[in-house]
């Protein structure tokens, strides 16, 4: 008797959770060394030897590695300080954000001049637009193809399936 607890190797006549997606099931394709999707029809070429999963109806060489358990991103295997992105990402979206708040705060804009209101605006504006560059990259890092993960997601809703 096995539980779900246990690790198992990746096998073709197996079924696992799509990893783009994270909502459909992995299922063979007869007479191919492939997986297809349920949910987002995402076709996948499998290794068995190397126990790893590649995206191939993708531009993006999306990979994955089955740790006999759970998808990995096969890129992930760099031992680096995790502390020092994160620092360098709020600092990229504070910086910037911080430098022009405070100038607009320390030399304010003329009453009633033209753009006065525009350091109040531009002040949002660089923060969030810096905050969209880190969630990118922090996408594109983690290997999440939100695009595909939301198109799926409203086919199936539009579709009417539960």
């Amino acid at each position: 008797m096995s539980t779900s607890s246990q690790p198992r190797p990746l096998s073709l006549n197996g079924s696992y959770r799509c990893p783009v997606c994270r909502q459909g099931q992995l299922s063979s394709i007869p007479l191919m060394e492939a997986f297809g999707c349920s949910f987002c029809r995402h076709l996948f070429s499998v290794d068995e030897q190397r126990q790893l999963l590649k995206m191939a109806d993708s531009q993006l060489p999306l990979s994955w590695y089955w740790d006999g358990q759970a998808w990995r991103g096969a890129f992930r295997e760099a031992v680096e300080p995790i502390w020092f992105y994160w620092l360098a990402a709020a600092a990229f979206v504070l910086l910037p954000t911080g430098i022009i708040g405070f100038t607009a705060y320390w030399f304010p804009p003329l009453p009633g001049s033209l753009l006065s209101w525009l350091p109040l605006v531009w002040t949002p504006i660089a923060f969030f637009a810096h905050l969209t560059i880190v969630a990118w990259l922090f996408l594109q890092y983690y290997q999440f193809p939100l695009f595909l993960y939301l198109r799926a997601a409203g086919r199936r809703w539009f579709a009417g399936d539960s």
